[in-house]
């Protein structure tokens, strides 16, 4: 396996180019298979994920071919020869469990595994399946696969969530556009990557209103066609740089963000007392490295709150904050899991069940840290910029899936970051 090693201490400089939005990416990945022509999709990040994902869909009939060395993507389901997705593929991809919606929608009957990816609290699925069990699928959970028919096809239905899902939203959507009559979808998730895949399927010729608001309308439709579209700009991996000059100081401009996708947080940055304007090519983001951040409290939330995926960068930042800042997770359970290694580079962090509250130090120091998933991978190397001396970030596997190119970019404004196998 490979570690990263950082060595902290010095102001970032320059531009970081931002990639195409992987949760976004890997949905719009899977509406393929709700046509049989051709799917082209642009703006596509080069991640492990995408790649995983492409292995499932390929198992599945799907002819992937990718362009542009992987930036652009043509996905042709035009026969799907295999309606069961093998847990041998999906344990090791979450977003896998979003073939289900698509296949159900299409073929009327799925075979699909229990979902893996990586350990962030329980993570169920069942709002997945009660929404398709509204719309008349039989549903039979055995021996880890959840096994689903529609005799004559799903029906439209009005489905009410209980809370917020993203993926339940997702794989109810993509399984309405082809279903008999009209579905009205309530208290549904609102993220960008969630609108976006909306704007993908009508382009594809789904009837969809409502998308970005809490209620959508979906009227079913006999087919859908092949169309061209361009995949969002990553809203975590903006924000994630958006935090890089703020924890070291320095100015950097994220090349194609826009204030709207991370709104939330630059709220939150600018009450901390960074500067952030935006440019006709992205958004500059300016903090003076001879002053310190304040302590801000964070509450995560469903879009447009914030970001349950921006949580661990947002600790990071705080580490060296003048106050104390409470940061609380609402979304997923033990997703804490960076904090004892930011302790291990000197933080002062104290966390009861989904709270934890970080009181700023002077300075952070490198050490040897352990990366427990994706962005609790990219909190300690951002912990790492601003910590005097050397730190060195093992397991660093996790980032391949959410990151591409993070020591290039890194370099690229000034940071000295290199990635080497393990001895």
């Amino acid at each position: 396996m490979d570690r990263i090693i950082v060595n902290g201490g010095g102001p970032l400089n320059g531009q970081i180019p931002i990639a195409g939005a992987k949760n976004t990416a890997l949905k719009l990945m899977c509406a393929a298979l709700l046509t049989d022509e051709p799917l082209t999709l642009t703006n596509m990040p080069r991640l492990s994920d995408v790649r995983t994902l492409t292995t499932l869909l390929e198992s599945l009939g799907v002819e992937v071919a990718c362009l542009q060395e992987g930036k652009s993507m043509v996905l042709s389901a035009a026969e799907i020869t295999n309606k069961t997705a093998h847990y041998d593929i999906v344990r090791k991809l979450r977003a896998s469990f979003n073939v289900f919606g698509p296949m159900m929608g299409r073929c009327g009957e799925a075979v699909v595994s229990l979902p893996g990816g990586c350990a962030i609290g329980a993570r169920k699925v069942d709002l997945h399946l009660s929404s398709l069990e509204a719309m008349g699928a039989k549903i039979d959970l055995r021996e880890g696969y959840v096994h689903a028919s529609a005799q004559g096809g799903l029906k439209g239905a009005e489905i009410e969530f209980p809370f917020v899902s993203v993926g339940a939203t997702e794989n109810a959507l993509c399984a309405a556009v082809l279903a008999k009559g009209t579905t009205v979808l309530k208290n549904v998730a609102r993220e960008p990557d969630t609108v976006d895949l909306a704007h993908c399927l009508m382009e594809m010729g789904a009837d969809i209103e409502g998308a970005g608001t809490s209620t959508m309308v979906i009227r079913g439709v006999d087919r859908l066609h092949g169309a061209t579209h361009r995949c969002i700009t990553d809203r975590i991996e903006l924000g994630t740089w958006m935090i890089a000059p703020a924890i070291t100081g320095g100015s950097v401009e994220l090349l194609g963000g826009t204030r709207a996708i991370v709104a939330s947080l630059a709220d939150k940055m600018e009450e901390a007392g960074v500067t952030i304007a935006e440019t006709a090519t992205g958004l500059v983001v300016t903090r003076d490295p001879n002053t310190q951040v304040k302590a801000v409290d964070v509450t995560t939330a469903p879009f447009p709150g914030f970001p349950t995926d921006l949580q661990a960068q947002m600790m990071a930042l705080m580490c060296t904050a003048t106050g104390t800042a409470v940061l609380e997770e609402t979304i997923f359970e033990n997703r804490f899991m960076h904090a004892p290694e930011l302790i291990r580079m000197g933080a002062q962090i104290d966390t009861t069940g989904n709270t934890a509250r970080v009181t700023g130090v002077d300075k952070l120091r490198g050490a040897p840290v352990m990366a427990t998933d994706l962005r609790a991978s990219i909190s300690l190397i951002l912990a790492g910029l601003a910590a005097e001396g050397e730190t060195i970030v093992s397991r660093v596997y996790h980032l391949d899936r959410g990151y591409e190119h993070v020591v290039r970019k890194l370099r690229g404004v000034g940071a000295t970051i290199d990635r080497v196998k393990e001895e």
